[in-house]
């Protein structure tokens, strides 16, 4: 049977208090005026990883020329319409030491005109420049990282005039010395007086050792990674789908306007998920208000991928203003429904058949589940956003509506609470306006 209501998560709390929450915030978030909707963008890493050889890969090298190449993509292409603003470098992008004042340096080589000039080209694309750079003191990949230089790197990050960094944790040394760490470079970026969004690895770091405290990372942190780095397959999704749905107590409550929880990357357009799937990825980023960042080659994705990736509507959700993460409300053995509450009463709906084998599967939706019985209360309009949009018509508490959905995939629903009243008259209901 499915569990009804919202049983994994207990009692589901009433629209107006969910309207309260979101407004006195159940944690202070890190005050910097930034991230008050999930950040959106593009990060290199799963797809291009650690290429650093521009001889032999002169086309997919971490290099000025790929950044370039992607911020004209992002600026011609629709991306930054819709959203999309953040482009980011990860890890190997410096020189394997610092300069002799210290300070980091690119590779000068692949980066020659070095990251300023590569800030006001992308910023002259009306775009954002995002960089990477490591707690301890070697990055994931042995590149210098920022021990003991917090205060400096934060001054020549502003400098060159970034808007974005991910800090990571390899190389971190204590439990104490990776959050003092983590800690001091949020106090000085701050310092700086330039607006950079800070994302940490904080939590996916202390979390095997010790209990996360995450009303203390949401002080410091603007989003912040709880699992193991994404991959471009199925079973990376569905891991981080179990994860998420088993740790959703702690991490629901978390999220919002300023802080956000982070599930990496979108792989959308690259080799290991199925069309399927990527609509099951997409709405879940959306129903789980993550981040945004995409993690493929911009140069040659498919229209199809694209499509998705810029569809509208489920970005509207995932930037929804209530801030609310979503949440799982009923799983049994092929599907999982979860929920996202919306500004204005709304609710976005997610049902995802798990079986990966077989032909699509039909799945009864009982409006009754959503929301604790206020989505529908006492009609609502239904509307099916992926993985094709449709109009399901006019609802009510106790409806139930027949959805059938591909294996590995998703039906997005979008619940919005009717503003009229159904009277009835000679056999045909009228809509009339309330007064």
């Amino acid at each position: 049977m499915m569990a009804g209501g919202r049983s994994e998560r207990g009692a589901g709390l009433a629209v107006a208090l969910l309207v309260l929450l979101a407004a006195v915030g159940l944690a202070s978030a890190l005050d910097n005026g930034l991230a008050r909707t999930p950040p959106m963008g593009w990060l290199h890493w799963e797809r291009f990883l650690c290429q650093t050889d521009c001889e032999r890969e002169p086309h997919n090298c971490i290099s000025e020329e790929l950044f370039m190449q992607m911020a004209d993509r992002m600026a011609s292409d629709g991306w930054k319409d819709v959203g999309y603003h953040f482009l980011s470098i990860d890890d190997c992008w410096m020189a394997p030491t610092r300069d002799k004042q210290g300070r980091l340096q690119p590779d000068p080589k692949r980066f020659p005109s070095g990251i300023k000039k590569l800030a006001d080209y992308v910023h002259s694309k009306g775009l954002k420049l995002g960089i990477y750079a490591d707690i301890g003191n070697r990055t994931c990949a042995g590149f210098p990282g920022s021990y003991g230089h917090y205060e400096q790197d934060a001054e020549t990050f502003a400098s060159w005039e970034v808007d974005l960094l991910k800090f990571d944790g390899c190389d971190f040394g204590t439990l104490d010395e990776m959050a003092e760490g983590y800690k001091k470079m949020s106090s000085a970026l701050n310092k700086t007086g330039r607006s950079i969004v800070y994302s940490c690895e904080w939590p996916l770091y202390q979390r095997p050792f010790k209990k996360v405290n995450y009303t203390e990372i949401k002080q410091y942190c603007n989003y912040w990674r709880n699992y193991a780095d994404i991959s471009d397959s199925w079973n990376s999704i569905k891991n981080i789908l179990d994860w998420t749905s088993y740790n959703q107590d702690i991490l629901v409550d978390i999220a919002g306007p300023g802080g956000w929880n982070d599930p990496d990357m979108l792989v959308i357009g690259n080799f290991g998920l199925s069309r399927d799937q990527q609509i099951t990825q997409m709405a879940f980023w959306a129903i789980m208000a993550a981040p945004l960042l995409m993690s493929n080659d911009l140069r040659q994705i498919n229209s199809k991928a694209k499509a998705l990736l810029q569809n509208k509507e489920v970005i509207a959700i995932n930037q929804d203003p209530l801030g609310k993460q979503g949440y799982r409300i009923a799983k049994d053995k092929t599907f999982e429904v979860w929920e996202r509450p919306l500004s204005e009463g709304a609710f976005a709906v997610a049902i995802l058949n798990r079986q990966e084998m077989g032909g699509p599967q039909a799945y009864v939706l009982a409006t009754m589940i959503i929301g604790n019985g206020l989505a529908c209360n006492p009609s609502c309009l239904i509307e099916q956003i992926l993985p094709t949009r449709r109009d399901l018509g006019l609802h009510n508490m106790v409806s139930f509506l027949k959805l059938v959905v591909n294996p590995t995939g998703t039906a997005l629903l979008k619940i919005v609470v009717n503003t009229r009243i159904l009277f009835i008259g000679h056999g045909r209901g009228y809509p009339k306006d309330l007064l």
